[in-house]
């Protein structure tokens, strides 16, 4: 597959995702759902333009866009310094329908700081120096492109979700994931923290065999991932022979 083949089928595989997901319902307690998929286009079709053209070693596997990071840029883990000036691309951002009167997308021109981003986009940066070292063999996906918030503006993870709810998304989801790793072709999936993982287990049972790794999530909910998170990601990467 050519480098523009590879692109427009990652993003084919997105737009599929992203119809498939925006026709499910979701019941309260969350009162509004975001699909960067959709508002965000532009950022995240400029992101697979710099970042899906090649074959991978390694594909790092998030669970859903943070309200800091891909809500405001498209980009998985997008905090926008590290995506503006890093990797490259300043996309026109349009807002979802209806927006969240607490959650504002406000683009690029969002002042708030993705932490789990800063710290994931910031260790490849030292790491790589460049973006394109960096893309030449690993790309950073979501394994679900929704966001969910309750009426307070509150956060609901995937997992969080009535199962009725829940399974109907993971299918969906977990096909894109097959879908992206058949384009990509990555040694590994490397699920960053462990819910990323479990959906990576359960979803590559079928279609092509790859490894599964796992990196502690950069949240800073997590009091493991506040003691140098870089080292810690490196030390498990070496340590699975991943790097």
């Amino acid at each position: 597959m050519m480098e523009e083949e590879r692109i427009e089928a990652m993003a084919r595989a997105a737009r599929t995702l992203r119809e498939k997901v925006n026709q499910l319902k979701f019941a309260e307690p969350v009162t509004h759902t975001y699909n960067p998929l959709e508002y965000a286009w532009d950022g995240h079709y400029q992101y697979l333009q710099k970042a899906a053209g090649t074959p991978k070693k390694v594909l790092f596997l998030g669970m859903n866009p943070g309200p800091w990071g891909m809500v405001q840029t498209g980009v998985p883990f997008g905090e926008i310094p590290h995506v503006r000036d890093w990797i490259g691309i300043d996309p026109v951002i349009q807002k979802p329908n209806p927006e969240h009167p607490k959650r504002l997308v406000e683009g690029f021109a969002c002042g708030r700081s993705e932490v789990s981003g800063k710290r994931l986009w910031g260790f490849f940066a030292k790491t790589f120096g460049t973006a394109d070292r960096f893309f030449a063999d690993h790309f950073v996906g979501n394994y679900c492109p929704l966001v969910f918030m309750e009426e307070t503006g509150r956060n609901r993870t995937p997992d969080k979700l009535s199962r009725s709810e829940r399974e109907p998304l993971l299918e969906h989801c977990d096909e894109h994931l097959r879908e992206i790793v058949r384009i990509l072709s990555p040694e590994w999936v490397v699920g960053v923290g462990g819910f990323a993982l479990a959906q990576a287990e359960r979803a590559l049972t079928e279609g092509p065999k790859v490894a599964l790794g796992r990196v502690l999530h950069p949240s800073p909910a997590s009091p493991h991932a506040n003691r140098d998170w870089p080292g810690t990601a490196e030390k498990q990467l070496r340590e699975q022979g991943i790097w």
